[in-house]
């Protein structure tokens, strides 16, 4: 079957719309959705389609206003939660994130002890993300749980947590963090971070050093 130029960028609007209602993430949604709005305002334009070219560049208006929105440092608000370790709330995030955390860390598993460092990132008043570590006797910290929720991925909480702001770890004058390998996603995730593989009494780990792990102007 051959389709024509024109046709191919109906097609193509059609499925990039369909993959953005897929993303959980409220900015991969965005992005997507916004060059599916923008193949059908083309789209539109080329068929002499006017009434969808008119709609699809309100579409493409509200897509770039969001995206302003989420990506603008002035309109967001972080600040970091310290737990206790009976915390009743941070036991209900666990378990209501268990088979997502699992997925992308499979090994972890919550075990309350007086050498954790604990956690919730809140993006506003939402809790974003959630930090479980353990403090070390060398005075790093190894990363138990370093987990944000799938709408936040956009590695704002990942840049407010791993930076002097949060406190988590400045409070307690610990710079080094390093974590075991997880899952292909995971891993990916903290080399983007800045971590980097490194050899722990005879086991591979990710490793980084936090005055040089992050730039805070980094994009999502």
């Amino acid at each position: 079957m051959n389709f024509s130029p024109v046709e191919l960028i109906g097609y193509a609007g059609s499925l990039l719309i369909l993959a953005s209602l897929t993303r959980a993430s409220i900015l991969q949604l965005r992005i997507i959705g916004l060059a599916g709005s923008a193949c059908f305002l083309v789209y539109g334009i080329l068929i002499q389609a006017y009434p969808i070219a008119v709609v699809n560049v309100a579409i493409v208006g509200v897509h770039l206003y969001f995206l302003r929105q989420l990506l603008s440092k002035k309109t967001e608000f972080f600040a970091s939660l310290e737990l206790s370790q009976g915390s009743a709330y941070l036991k209900h995030f666990l378990e209501f994130h268990q088979s997502d955390i699992h997925r992308h860390q499979p090994k972890f598993s919550y075990e309350p002890r007086d050498d954790q460092i604990r956690a919730f990132i809140l993006r506003g008043s939402v809790p974003a993300g959630v930090f479980i570590g353990r403090a070390c006797a060398d005075g790093s910290v190894e990363v138990e749980l370093d987990y944000v929720v799938p709408e936040y991925r956009d590695f704002k909480v990942a840049n407010y947590l791993y930076s002097d702001r949060s406190g988590v770890f400045d409070q307690k004058g610990r710079r080094r963090i390093w974590t075991e390998l997880g899952s292909a996603e995971n891993i990916t995730y903290f080399e983007r971070l800045g971590f980097r593989t490194a050899l722990i009494d005879g086991q591979t780990v990710l490793v980084a050093d936090l005055d040089r792990v992050l730039d805070a102007d980094a994009t999502p």
